[in-house]
């Protein structure tokens, strides 16, 4: 099995909560979504397939759309339904925003009478993998082959970035689009290094001198989350990538034998133990949460700390007016074989079509509105965030965030990596991070890091109940 599906970062924070959804509430929708439900309907459609109408969708069909309103809120779904309210002006649209996914859509799956497109996502989000068993989860191929909005030559498939289809796959078919691209690296005030007149280094000679001259400063080099060892360790993952090279990572997602002894991983350790040693990690940083070391960065207290292009939307309620959240890559290794200007990039925030939809045409549609420019750059214009869509964000007025997100994307075009491992092998993620943290603390040393990661890769590997994966 070749097909990754990327983990989210709400889906990281709030594993626990998911775990139980698939304990318990999975279980039940598993069985009343197998026993059928409801009277067997088309899907919508029936209208002629025209270029402009690929999914035949009927004009006067209503639609159904169902949206978590999280960090993103909901009013890019309500432009986009204003783009298909255009296009079908007969359509009665229906709109639901809500944090409980589950509770709100189960007895509706167990009806046979779900929406028409869920935006699938936070703590009570929809178990997939139980969708996707039971056939509930409309085939998204179509949409990845019809003509893309802007450009009837251009398929929707070559419109967005591959991550996309990667991430779309599920039971070897394409069942959820992925439509926010979460870029990481080290994020700084711009307002703060112009007034000191600094420069995101580009090597790590480079970077240790910034940091002294930070340090001199009064102000901490980098703070991170440390109850979350996750954020920090998208840094040792990202320097190790773009000094070892793309292998590397592929390695460690498809769990072969000494992934995580390779050199390269043991210099990024390196340098993160010297970062502690030299005094540049913000103190009592190991003890905060993600909230607690953000706002303390926002307050000053830190030059740079590590995070996803959701932070400057997360940020907002603290930050102050003119503080200017902005991202940069991570400094270069010596003999580093990638670029400095590429980065770590994940497709989240799964939107799904059921299978039993009523207007299931019309949902695949609302998708590929979705994917357009048009309805990509309004989601950016509003929440600050990326989306898979390539080009999208070309010429508008973003945030400083959502600008140097774009910017670093297009900057490392082929070279972006993505890592899969989190996902693939849920049990190990937790244990892992946890050791990074031990890293990063200076408890342990490099070698016993390499040495304890790599037990723990080789353990996941030996689980007969494990589903091996291979990336080529």
């Amino acid at each position: 099995m070749t097909t990754p599906n990327p983990l989210s970062r709400r889906l990281f924070l709030q594993r626990a909560a998911v775990g139980t959804l698939l304990a318990t509430g999975g279980s039940t929708l598993l069985a009343a979504c197998a026993s059928g439900g409801g009277d067997e309907n088309t899907g919508g459609g029936g209208a002629s397939k025209t270029a402009e109408n690929p999914f035949g969708v009927k004009a006067e069909d209503p639609l159904d759309v169902v949206i978590f309103k999280g960090g993103y809120g909901d009013d890019y779904a309500k432009f986009h339904e204003s783009l298909y309210k255009e296009k079908f002006a007969a359509s009665a649209i229906k709109h639901t925003g809500t944090t409980e996914i589950t509770p709100q859509l189960q007895p509706r799956f167990n009806g046979g009478n779900p929406p028409d497109v869920i935006d699938n996502s936070g703590a009570k989000l929809l178990p997939v993998s139980t969708l996707a068993s039971t056939n509930q989860l409309a085939d998204l191929t179509p949409l990845f082959d019809a003509a893309s909005i802007d450009d009837p030559n251009i398929k929707v498939k070559d419109s967005v970035e591959p991550i996309t289809l990667e991430a779309a796959e599920l039971n070897g078919k394409p069942l959820i689009l992925n439509y926010v691209l979460t870029v990481y690296g080290l994020w700084y005030n711009k307002a703060l290094f112009e007034k000191n007149g600094w420069q995101p280094a580009k090597t790590w000679a480079e970077f240790l001198t910034l940091c002294d001259t930070i340090q001199k400063a009064g102000i901490a080099p980098l703070a991170h989350q440390g109850k979350y060892p996750y954020y920090i360790g998208q840094v040792l993952l990202d320097m190790a990538v773009k000094h070892g090279g793309v292998e590397v990572i592929k390695a460690i997602d498809s769990l072969q034998p000494n992934a995580w002894m390779h050199p390269s991983i043991k210099a990024a350790a390196e340098a993160l133990l010297e970062l502690k040693k030299k005094g540049y990690i913000l103190k009592g940083t190991e003890g905060l949460d993600h909230i607690q070391s953000q706002t303390a960065w926002n307050q000053g207290k830190a030059a740079f700390i590590p995070s996803g292009s959701w932070l400057e939307n997360e940020q907002k309620p603290v930050a102050p007016k003119d503080f200017l959240t902005t991202v940069t890559y991570t400094p270069l290794l010596d003999g580093a074989k990638l670029p400095v200007d590429c980065t770590e990039i994940a497709a989240g925030e799964g939107f799904i079509v059921p299978e039993k939809a009523k207007n299931r045409a019309g949902g695949l549609e609302y998708l590929r509105l979705m994917l357009s420019k048009k309805g990509a750059g309004k989601f950016t214009e509003l929440t600050g965030s990326p989306t898979v869509v390539k080009g999208a964000a070309e010429g508008l007025k973003l945030s400083p965030g959502a600008e140097s997100s774009s910017a670093l994307i297009k900057s490392g075009g082929e070279n972006n990596w993505s890592t899969y491992f989190a996902t693939w092998y849920a049990p190990m993620n937790d244990p892992l991070y946890a050791i990074v943290g031990e890293l990063v603390a200076d408890r342990i040393t490099s070698d016993e890091f390499q040495k304890r990661a790599q037990k723990l890769a080789d353990d996941t590997a030996k689980d007969p109940k494990t589903v091996k994966r291979t990336r080529s």
